[in-house]
C-alpha cells in the first residue's frame, strides 16, 4: 500500500473510532463507493441523523490544515454522493448532517484530530 493511502486509512480508522467513542455514533459504512466517487464514513448520531463525514488526513501542515482541502467543489461532490447513498439504500426521509474530521499525523508524534460537525 502506498504511504499516502496508508496515512489516509489510518486517519479514517482514527476518525471512525473517535466518532463512535466520543460521540456515540454508529458507523454504517466506510469507504462506500459508487460510480461517481466515495464517501469516507456514513454514520448515525444519537439524534438519529444520518451523518456523512469527510475525513482529511495529513502528516504535516506544509500544504495547510487538512480541513482546508474541503473545497466548494468537494462539498458539491459529497452532497451528490450522499444523495446516491440514500437512493441506493432506499432512504427517503431522514435528517442529514455533513461533518469534516481533520486528522494530523506527524511522523513520530501523536495524532491530533479536529471535528467539524455540520461543517457544510
Amino acid at each position: 500500500m502506498a504511504a499516502k493511502d496508508e496515512l489516509g486509512r489510518r486517519g479514517e480508522d482514527t476518525a471512525a473510532e473517535y466518532l463512535e467513542r466520543q460521540h456515540g455514533m454508529v458507523v454504517l459504512s466506510r469507504n462506500w463507493r459508487c460510480k461517481d466517487g466515495e464517501l469516507d464514513i456514513v454514520a448515525v448520531d444519537r439524534q438519529q441523523r444520518l451523518v456523512f463525514c469527510e475525513v482529511k488526513t495529513r502528516s504535516g501542515l506544509r500544504f495547510g490544515e487538512p480541513a482546508e482541502s474541503v473545497t466548494p467543489r468537494k462539498i458539491r461532490r459529497i452532497r451528490a454522493l450522499a444523495r446516491a447513498f440514500m437512493a441506493a439504500h432506499h432512504v427517503t426521509w431522514v435528517e442529514v448532517r455533513f461533518d469534516v474530521v481533520a486528522v494530523l499525523m506527524p511522523p513520530g508524534r501523536p495524532a491530533t484530530l479536529t471535528h467539524y460537525p455540520a461543517a457544510f
